[in-house]
């Protein structure tokens, strides 16, 4: 039997996106060096000016091997303690080649951990920028019909499990990037109809919203959308130091700042107190769209080139965010209540609800308050 969740009665479903970018595969050796994984870059990080936290080291859990069942066991039971219902774990198909599969498809056939999930294809492109664009590509995506008939056909092994997360009694299913495909309206037709005929019955399709999606996702062949953070679209580009107010910093670190990084790297300098403050005043769609919340954002590790920093993230702020999301959750009727994180494990873009060695589990006690907080349990 599956383990109840920490909250009972109309508590939301609390679904973490999840990245299996945590073992070798022979793509990731040929083209970042023998052995490389996330871990690869997490610990490659320094701080790029005074006050900047990283690098960015597990704790509770270690650099762990996600070939090793017993990590992902032990990362579901410290989800599920802390109010986590369920992972969305990153899907990577190109045209029928998978990529970063093993831990999933373990999973899948060993049923364990018994711990609810769904997916999420990145169909992005791979690039060696890691920014889903279309230069220095390492893996490309394309899109035909016959892709789209292999591709559910395969997606439908995973919505027959159990423990497959369903909205409405349909397994939920996510784009990351729904505008790219050539017909999304043809390509979810050909989806639904397939599962039809296979019997999986009708599937709960989502995008990730952009701002390149201009169409209600119901004119699009899908069902709803999934907010994620941050939404750098939203916050405008570089902040002014001066606004920052971060009582660790002196003139002199700004001056520095400004002129050796700024001018240098073309670092984005954002406040994460101003995200929170915008994200919690955003005005619901006129279509379901489900809320996200992350933790924090520092792709540096990634990216040496014109990385994303958010500065002034802390659990204080984070338990706020929360706080206002699942409140306007609790008050909304006729939709599901579902949260997404971003994210469970993204350690090289700083956005992770696994303890770190400076915080531990402080984010993770700040949700489960938040949920205690709102529905009570």
């Amino acid at each position: 039997m599956m383990r109840e969740s920490l909250f009972a009665g109309d508590a939301p479903r609390v679904i973490a996106f999840y990245l299996p970018q945590f073992h070798p595969i022979p793509e990731n050796d040929a083209w970042w060096g023998k052995g490389f994984t996330e871990w690869t870059s997490v610990t490659k990080a320094r701080p790029l000016f005074r006050g900047h936290y990283q690098p960015h080291l597990p704790a509770d859990l270690g650099f762990y091997d996600l070939r090793v069942a017993e990590s992902r066991e032990a990362q579901a039971d410290l989800a599920r303690e802390y109010g986590v219902t369920g992972f969305c774990y990153y899907h990577y198909w190109f045209s029928g080649k998978r990529l970063l599969h093993r831990p999933f498809d373990e999973v899948l056939t060993s049923g364990r951990p018994n711990f609810p999930f769904c997916l999420c294809w990145a169909n992005e492109n791979w690039t060696r920028v890691w920014d889903g664009g279309d230069s220095e590509v390492l893996m490309e995506q394309t899109y035909s019909h016959n892709d789209d008939v292999a591709h559910i056909r395969w997606l439908a092994r995973a919505f027959a499990d159990p423990r497959y997360i369903r909205v409405e009694n349909k397994p939920l299913f996510i784009i990351y990037r729904a505008h790219k495909l050539p017909d999304i309206r043809k390509t979810t037709a050909i989806w639904r109809d397939e599962c039809r005929r296979l019997g999986i019955g009708e599937v709960f399709l989502c995008r990730v919203d952009t701002p390149a999606d201009t169409l209600p996702p119901s004119e699009v062949g899908l069902d709803a959308a999934v907010e994620f953070q941050p939404e750098f679209a939203s916050l405008g580009m570089l902040l002014s130091l001066r606004r920052l107010r971060l009582r660790q910093w002196r003139w002199n670190d700004l001056r520095f700042f400004l002129r050796r990084k700024l001018l240098d790297d073309n670092i984005n300098v954002q406040n994460y107190r101003h995200l929170v403050s915008s994200m919690s005043r955003r005005i619901q769609p006129n279509y379901l769209r489900f809320p996200c919340v992350t933790p924090s954002w520092d792709n540096s590790p990634r990216r040496r080139r014109n990385p994303i920093v958010f500065i002034g993230s802390s659990p204080k702020l984070f338990h706020h965010w929360l706080l206002e999301t699942l409140a306007k959750l609790m008050k909304s009727r006729n939709t599901p209540h579902i949260l997404f994180l971003n994210a469970w494990n993204e350690w090289a873009e700083g956005n992770h609800l696994e303890p770190d060695q400076r915080y531990g589990r402080s984010y993770l006690e700040a949700l489960r308050e938040a949920l205690r907080s709102v529905y009570g349990g």
